[in-house]
């Protein structure tokens, strides 16, 4: 699991359309959904409902919902350790 896939999978559920959510990342939408795919794979789980095939809209499974709690918590961490790094002198002279 790459952080990159957590961060689309959190666009495309904030944006519940992943047109909208690839526009809002600059990407393109077939390899945005290719790593959502991925994911999904890797964790064994659907995150999303893909019951209603006329209907654009991407609602959270019920798992969806509960990995969307960790991944604002990992992508938010990994914020934190970016901003303690730049504040603690950044890079030394090498």
């Amino acid at each position: 699991m790459s952080l990159t896939q957590i961060q689309y999978f959190v666009a495309v559920a904030e944006e519940e359309n992943v047109t909208r959510a690839a526009r809002r990342l600059h990407v393109s939408q077939p390899p945005l959904s290719r790593q959502l795919l991925k994911l999904e794979d890797e964790l064994g789980a659907a995150l999303f409902d893909r019951a209603a095939a006329g209907d654009k809209r991407m609602q959270l499974s019920p798992e969806g919902r509960t990995f969307l709690e960790h991944a604002r918590r990992i992508l938010a961490e990994v914020e934190a350790a970016e901003q303690s790094v730049k504040t603690s002198g950044g890079l030394r002279g090498t």
